[in-house]
């Protein structure tokens, strides 16, 4: 019988995979999760339910009251941004340094895993994007990329440096198959930013960053739950092999056509649908087998939760047991599974 981790791989790379199950189901745990922190993670101080004004060691204030999902940089008044002026970043933080970071809590995570029946999956934290506007709020990185673009890209550039060197000796330490980052480039509905902004600015700076990313051999999987079709081919072309958390705004089957299998979806729900507190457990499961449906005959596809895994613990269950019972029967429909 395949293990879970040559299920995915087999999926992954159109190997005959007759399998189609949740996909989570073939990565270890951590904690609930299926993505394991890096000592980056843990050492960039942010804050846990129920803190407000917790700043982190880019000197971001986070808010995160008990009644939010998540923590959110307070960045909208021009005293709490960290960069107030692009033309002058350097002058506003330095660089965390890499070089006394406590590996010891990841080396004992990783030491936990079964690498031979599972994949592990590394988090690399705030993308370039989610880094510019964290930093200097959303309406002036936006009005940057557009006024500043040289001084934008100067900035990112230099991080991008600095997100090498952290991917570096996290795949040093705890060895991964696959890395996740993470940055959300759009809404909905389009793009934060114009397409060919996107491309003069972003796109050659995360060439580099996978580049150095494979040439490790390791997998490349990049978490953008919004819009981003119009940039899909360029996701390929740039070394994504794995594009998690695609939204049902995008053209799914066009993307798939379009970048010729080179660029494998994980996503497909419309998670405020069913992500909800007590609803109705048939109408979880008619969604998934909704995805499926739609979505599996195209290949190179597999439901996936778009933000990782639901927020509701009673709704995530049944999610990933309906793929999981569901995908059994797709697979047989599609690949004869075993």
């Amino acid at each position: 019988m395949r293990s879970p981790k040559e299920n995915f791989l087999r999926l992954l790379n159109n190997d005959d995979p007759q399998w189609l199950g949740d996909p989570w189901s073939c990565f270890n745990l951590h904690r609930g999760w299926p993505r394991l922190p890096d000592a980056v993670t843990y050492s960039i101080n942010r804050p846990v339910r129920g803190e407000v004004g917790k700043k982190d060691v880019w000197g971001v204030i986070w808010d995160w009251p008990d009644d939010q999902p998540g923590a959110v940089p307070r960045n909208s008044a021009d005293d709490d941004k960290v960069i107030k002026d692009i033309t002058r970043w350097k002058d506003f933080f330095e660089f965390p340094p890499l070089d006394n970071l406590d590996w010891d809590r990841s080396v004992k995570d990783c030491g936990e895993l079964d690498r031979e029946n599972k994949l592990v999956l590394v988090h690399s934290s705030r993308g370039m994007f989610e880094f510019s506007h964290t930093m200097m709020g959303m309406e002036d990185g936006l009005a940057n990329y557009l006024l500043e673009p040289d001084h934008m890209y100067e900035l990112l550039d230099a991080y991008t440096d600095w997100k090498i060197e952290s991917v570096k000796v996290a795949i040093d330490v705890m060895r991964p198959d696959i890395m996740m980052n993470f940055d959300d480039w759009g809404s909905k509905n389009q793009l934060f930013i114009p397409p060919d902004a996107w491309r003069a600015i972003l796109k050659p700076l995360y060439k580099r960053f996978y580049a150095y990313i494979k040439s490790r051999g390791v997998i490349v999987m990049q978490h953008c739950d919004s819009h981003a079709d119009e940039v899909a081919e360029d996701m390929a072309e740039i070394g994504v092999d794995i594009w998690q958390g695609t939204t049902p705004e995008n053209d799914i089957p066009g993307v798939i056509k379009r970048t010729e299998g080179k660029l494998f979806i994980m996503g497909g729900t419309d998670m405020p649908l069913i992500d909800i507190e007590g609803i109705d457990e048939e109408i979880v499961r008619a969604h998934i087998r909704s995805v499926y449906d739609k979505y599996a005959p195209c290949g190179h596809f597999i439901p996936c939760c778009t933000n990782v895994i639901p927020m509701d613990k009673r709704v995530w269950e049944i999610f990933s047991d309906e793929m999981n019972r569901y995908g059994a029967v797709m697979a047989e429909r599609l690949f004869g599974g075993k």
